[in-house]
């Protein structure tokens, strides 16, 4: 199986965001609500790591809740692909 870092994970979560009109910001301390970053567009981001990874990402709702920052995206996706 491939992973990704956080480098090509932030480049797939500004894909995302593009395709919405939005644009990603550098701050990785950036609040998911007021950059207009959805649970839809987590999973497309999901959906678009696992396309280029080769494998499902098995994640729990629990630890979706704790995610509030664009940081808080790329390392609950990096760590995903290391379980």
């Amino acid at each position: 199986m491939n992973s990704l870092g956080r480098s090509q994970v932030r480049d797939l979560m500004a894909q995302v965001m593009k395709n919405q009109g939005k644009t990603l910001p550098d701050d990785d301390a950036a609040d998911l609500r007021e950059i207009g970053f959805r649970s839809l567009d987590f999973s497309e981001l999901a959906l678009r790591v696992e396309d280029e990874i080769g494998d499902e990402l098995n994640f729990d709702a629990p630890g979706l809740r704790q995610i509030a920052t664009v940081g808080d995206v790329l390392d609950f996706i990096v760590q995903l692909q290391s379980e």
